[in-house]
Parts: structure tokens; sequence; C-alpha cells
């Protein structure tokens, strides 16, 4: 299964990441849609799974939840808006890692791109940064990846350009 991850859209869908996701089955939000549009325009795209952030209106909430739990294969995924990062989990997440174990973490909130592995916990944590305008971030990211046989393969980090900058055509 070929996933195409965002984060931090912040009402802004750049139109590059429809070409960037192209041959995705599914696209994955970690939080922070930030409008409708963005989730209709998804939508309309691909197969969408995702969780409302800290800016979701209560209309976006009643379409998603705070966390997330499946599995593709056996391959256990969690994903919720605000999470940490490994060693610095809030309490919560950390029992509901602890209570119910994970193969991958996915979040987004800090805006800051991290693919790294949670060495005591053995998850990978995936944040794939902001591809908004909105925030602190320099540059706009999205990822790609494939799981495959309960394997996460081919991580890929996709830079769309500067925040508050379209990209440049290919």
């Amino acid at each position: 299964m070929k996933i195409g991850l965002l984060s931090d859209t912040h009402s802004f869908l750049d139109p590059h990441i429809l070409t960037v996701f192209e041959h995705c089955d599914e696209i994955w939000h970690a939080g922070d849609f930030g409008s409708q549009e963005v989730i209709d325009r998804l939508r309309e795209f691909k197969p969408l799974k995702g969780v409302y952030g800290n800016i979701d209106a209560p209309a976006i909430r009643h379409q998603f939840p705070e966390v997330l739990r499946w599995k593709v294969g056996g391959f256990r995924i969690f994903m919720t808006h605000i999470a940490g990062y490994p060693g610095k989990y809030s309490s919560k997440i950390l029992k509901a890692l602890s209570s119910e174990p994970c193969d991958l973490l996915l979040c987004g909130h800090s805006h800051i791109l991290k693919v790294m592995k949670d060495q005591r916990l053995g998850h990978y944590h995936i944040n794939p940064g902001a591809c908004g305008h909105e925030g602190f971030h320099l540059v706009r990211t999205v990822m790609r990846f494939e799981i495959k046989e309960d394997r996460l393969l081919q991580p890929e980090i996709i830079e769309l350009g500067q925040r508050g900058r379209l990209p440049i055509s290919p």
C-alpha cells in the first residue's frame, strides 16, 4: 500500500500535492486541516484517513477522531495530531502506547519534520512537517512511503517550497 502523508495544511492545499500523491493508494492527514475545502478536495482525489488538530473547528472534529488506530496487514498504526516525540511523549500518549503498542506513530502539530525510530518503544515515529503557509516552518513538506508485508518501506520527504510561496513547476 502506497501512502501520502501530510499535516498542518491550515486551510491551504498546495495543488502540487495532488501530483506528488498521484500514485498513492491513500492519503493520511495528521491534523490541522483548517477547512472543509481541504478535506473535500483530498476526499475527491483519494481515500482519506485523518485526525483532527488543535485548530480544527467543531465541524471537522465531528468528521475525524482525535486518535485513530488501524492496521495495514499486521502493521499497527497510531495517528494523533499532538504526540510529542520519542522520549518526550505526553503522559496521555505514553499511556496509550504502553497499553496498546504500535509499529508506526504518525503525528503533526510541531511543524517539525521527524522520521525516527523510537528505540525504547520499538515503533517508527513520523511527523511529515507542515505543508500549509501558517506557522514558523521555513519549508513546506509532505511524505510518501509504502507499507508492505508488515514493513515500512521507502520513506520519502518531498519539499513543496518555502512557506508563503507556491512551488516552481517541475
